[in-house]
């Protein structure tokens, strides 16, 4: 027997485990959110063409979020019962039609209509991606895996803000379609591709991982069983609804109901918000670059923050101080009067909101009883992708009232700042604290057995 080069084999299996499926994931990802953002490109032409207010524009959002909420926990119980694989899939390859088929839309109501179906066929990607995440991942590493997944969403927007403002500057008019119809048309197709591969590339768990052998897939199930035994009992009900109600669920979903409002305002409306922010009428590529810079500075800020966040596994501080840092920047964009401090501020809210979004997704794992986590998990996006739903109607409300953006953001600014603070009444320090020391103490005996 030779304890510390099992522990060691564990990290290497950890670690290849790691790079084969948040690579696919990654992509996966980035295709998803593409399909959910570049409706904020399309706008840029699409709104003046369908004649929609900015109001109707975020309805059409909002529509999407609604039936992504109806949806969510039902998917993620489907994944749950049906596999990893076969489930993704399916998600991947209905949205990915659904998203394409928006090129056909006419008007505000049709538009409402295939927002909706990308919606309900999207609907319990996310958090089935975050629930399959600790199938595979220990709580040390579950962090940088997350960040991985967060990450696809800033570079999304880089993407998204080059690859679709070269599509509408440069097809506009081909066949007879105006760009942003080819838009909608391109960026939705990957994700029937990807879709399909999904059921060759992904596995249910790491026991039906065919790029793992017999002893790599016992070494990462020792782990997990290890850091299981590690962590203190969560205060379980015994009934799984009764777990997902508990206070500390609710807050947490409070807390992200918050948090997604500034998600949401980066992912649909900064391509308008630059655009009159840099007072430019230039071409949509230019207009792209100057979306995608926030993205690219944030992309950077999350791996390092949330590798600093493992390192002390340490979650509050580093979830409220990244917050923080997003409603600086919102009240910035809403107040400050010189161009270049306004877009320091959204580099600021797209820094702080997804450095904040990734800290936020370790957090559940340590309050939600095993039992109920798939459905816990769940739970908590639903109550985010609610606040989707009801921000973009809000926004574009007050955007409609006040001609400017200042009273929009502010209220974006506002929601933050209380999100911030929730996260205190969540007793987490304790808990990290013991599940540390603990798998630490596992750890020594195993390597040093007597």
């Amino acid at each position: 027997m030779q304890p510390v080069d099992d522990v060691a084999f564990e990290d290497r299996t950890i670690r290849k485990a790691f790079r084969y499926v948040m690579t696919f994931l990654f992509v996966m990802t980035v295709v998803a959110r593409l399909d959910r953002n570049n409706i904020g490109f399309a706008a840029l032409s699409m709104n003046k063409e369908l004649a929609l207010t900015a109001m109707m524009f975020g309805f059409a959002s909002t529509v999407s979020y609604v039936t992504y909420v109806v949806f969510e926990i039902p998917s993620n119980i489907c994944l749950r019962r049906y596999g990893a694989r076969i489930w993704i899939a399916r998600i991947a390859i209905s949205w990915g039609i659904a998203s394409a088929a928006t090129m056909f839309a006419v008007g505000a109501r049709s538009l409402y209509v295939f927002r909706g179906l990308v919606g309900l066929f999207e609907a319990g990607f996310t958090p089935g991606v975050l629930l399959y995440l600790t199938y595979f991942f220990p709580a040390t590493f579950r962090a940088r895996a997350t960040s991985i997944f967060a990450l696809a969403q800033p570079v999304t927007l880089v993407v998204a803000a080059t690859l679709s403002g070269v599509i509408m500057d440069n097809l506009h008019g081909v066949l007879g379609l105006s760009g942003w119809r080819w838009l909608f048309l391109l960026e939705g197709l990957p994700a029937v591709v990807l879709g399909v591969a999904t059921y060759f590339v992904l596995s249910d768990g790491p026991k039906g991982a065919r790029w793992l052998d017999e002893r790599e897939k016992a070494a990462i199930a020792r782990r997990l069983e290890r850091e299981e035994k590690a962590a203190p009992p969560h205060a379980s009900s015994g009934k799984t609804w009764r777990d997902v109600l508990s206070l500390y669920v609710i807050l947490l979903a409070a807390t992200y109901f918050c948090l997604v409002s500034s998600l949401e305002t980066i992912s649909t409306w900064t391509p308008q918000i630059v655009r009159d922010l840099l007072k430019t009428h230039s071409s949509f590529s230019s207009i792209g670059v100057w979306s995608a810079f926030p993205s690219v500075v944030a992309a950077v800020a999350l791996v390092l923050w949330s590798r600093h966040s493992d390192k002390k596994m340490e979650r509050t501080w580093h979830y409220s101080g990244a917050v923080l840092l997003a409603c600086l920047g919102w009240v910035m964009v809403a107040l400050c009067k010189q161009p270049e401090l306004r877009m320091t501020g959204m580099v600021f809210a797209t820094v702080g909101t997804y450095c904040g979004f990734t800290i936020f997704w370790t957090i559940p794992g340590h309050v939600v009883s095993d039992m109920a986590r798939a459905v816990g998990i769940a739970f908590i996006s639903m109550c985010g992708t609610s606040s989707s739903a009801v921000g973009p109607v809000i926004f574009g409300f007050l955007r409609d009232r006040t001609h400017s953006w200042a009273s929009s953001v502010l209220y974006v600014a506002t929601l933050l700042l209380i999100s911030s603070c929730l996260i205190f009444l969540i007793p987490l320090k304790s808990k990290l604290k013991a599940s540390a020391q603990q798998a630490s103490l596992m750890s020594a005996t195993e390597t040093n057995p007597t």
